[in-house]
């Protein structure tokens, strides 16, 4: 059903005020188009989600935008939200509760049943970021010692409240996790089989500690749908399914390109973020810009007596600013890009350079001729405009340009990597950060080649 004739179905139902037809309704519509229409009527959101069976309402809630879901929670029923709240997988849980006031946080885990407050306050004492806030404790695991016949049973038996049943875990008495075994090695072998005739040993896995981009790294790499947690002592804590990294990968990408784009990471989709905070984002880096290119006016002031005795010079100060911040502005973008999928690590930092030297002078060549014909045709067209040294300040302009992009490239594709090196996120070395470094030091390479270039000529 399309998304027009789905609004009027249910504009219909809410003019009958039908509670009946209206839960049947939404009960029978798939989860992504009710939150198409929790979109569409906000005035509407709560009692949508009160309106539906609660499975069905808790996968709604959870792919909802986070201020949607606050709203929600804010304006359900005491009842209501403590049976979403039990309702939703314990990872999910833990998401939204993480982005809620501490008051707050504390108030709804006592909405909790025992056994789900237990969980979510193991799940929010992990570090944020962390794989373990990640983690759901809903999963099937079995002995090495169990035939086929009795992991069916299991599945049958604790299966329905898992998050996935695709990968069944091993684990021994002491709770550690020895292998993980696809479903379909117990439906395809003798039900007298034992487990351990299944296992290979091979056996990947995540530490509760480790960072949220590892997991994604991990996911990437070993084409799974979940992957065990353990602890330090290997003991099976829970799994970590696709879905969840699907979503911090889509965060993580929106961060780095806020941050790409010279300001700091919002933490609410842009039409939700008061102005007030908006501007206390983007005004920072401004800040921070602005303060960088002032070292620009600083530099072209050192060079003055330069400039007064060859004004010339000044007409090309934008090319070259602009030519260095641009290659160091596409270095620092394919290089951060090229980090956050995993092509290159801080140990590739060696060949990384060694083509980017390659590049810059490729680059810089193609630039520099660009620019010595420039001011070759303007002198044939205009004799007088460059004057009698016309050749000495091509030749000036091609060679900075040269020095220019090769140190642009090299200071695009090193900073990201020597920011992650200090522990930073390489996406703080965005591309106006980088433009602006590369300004004022194309000015002093401008000037120092001028320098030796047209010394006793025109300077």
């Amino acid at each position: 059903m399309s998304l027009e004739l789905l609004k009027q179905e249910f504009e219909h139902l809410l003019q009958t005020g039908d509670s009946l037809e209206i839960r049947q309704f939404l009960d029978d519509q798939n989860i992504s188009d009710i939150a198409e229409l929790v979109y569409e009527y906000p005035e509407q959101e709560s009692k949508i989600i009160a309106g539906m069976a609660m499975h069905r309402a808790a996968g709604v809630f959870k792919i909802l935008e986070f201020p949607t879901q606050q709203r929600i929670i804010q304006t359900l029923p005491p009842g209501k939200t403590a049976e979403l709240l039990n309702e939703l997988p314990a990872d999910d849980r833990t998401s939204l509760l993480e982005e809620l006031p501490s008051n707050v946080v504390r108030e709804l885990i006592k909405l909790l049943d025992p056994e789900e407050r237990r969980i979510t306050l193991s799940l929010l004492g992990y570090p944020e970021n962390s794989v373990g806030r990640l983690m759901t404790p809903d999963y099937v695991y079995v002995y090495e010692d169990n035939t086929i016949a009795e992991v069916l049973d299991i599945i049958r038996r604790v299966g329905k409240n898992s998050e996935t049943i695709d990968v069944i875990y091993v684990i021994n008495d002491k709770g550690e996790l020895l292998d993980d075994i696809r479903i379909r090695e117990f439906i395809l072998n003798d039900p007298r089989t034992r487990v351990s005739e299944l296992m290979d040993e091979r056996v990947i896995s995540l530490n509760a500690f480790d960072d949220q981009e590892v997991a994604n790294e991990a996911f990437k790499m070993n084409n799974r749908v979940a992957l065990p947690v353990v602890s330090n002592s290997n003991k099976l804590l829970g799994i970590v399914t696709i879905d969840d990294i699907l979503w911090v990968a889509a965060e993580e990408f929106s961060e780095d390109m806020q941050k790409m784009g010279g300001t700091q990471a919002l933490e609410q989709p842009y039409l939700e973020m008061p102005l007030g905070r908006l501007f206390k984002k983007r005004v920072v880096w401004l800040i921070v810009l602005f303060l960088g290119e002032l070292l620009t006016a600083t530099a072209m002031a050192f060079f003055e007596d330069e400039i007064a005795k060859a004004v010339v010079l000044a007409l090309f100060v934008p090319l070259i600013i602009s030519s260095g911040g641009n290659s160091g502005s596409q270095a620092s973008t394919l290089i951060i890009q090229a980090m956050a999928v995993g092509e290159i690590t801080l140990r590739d930092w060696w060949t990384v350079m060694k083509r980017e030297i390659v590049s810059g002078l490729m680059l810089g060549a193609v630039l520099g001729a660009t620019g010595f014909m420039r001011i070759f045709l303007w002198h044939a067209i205009t004799p007088d405009l460059y004057g009698q040294h016309w050749m000495l300040i091509g030749i000036t302009v091609g060679v900075t340009l040269l020095g220019v992009v090769l140190w642009g490239t090299l200071c695009g594709s090193m900073l990201p990597m020597i920011l992650k090196r200090l522990g930073a996120d390489p996406a703080v070395s965005s591309a106006p950060f980088v433009a602006t470094l590369v300004d004022v030091t194309g000015l002093i390479i401008y000037f120092s080649v001028a320098y030796l270039t047209l010394s006793g000529k025109l300077l």
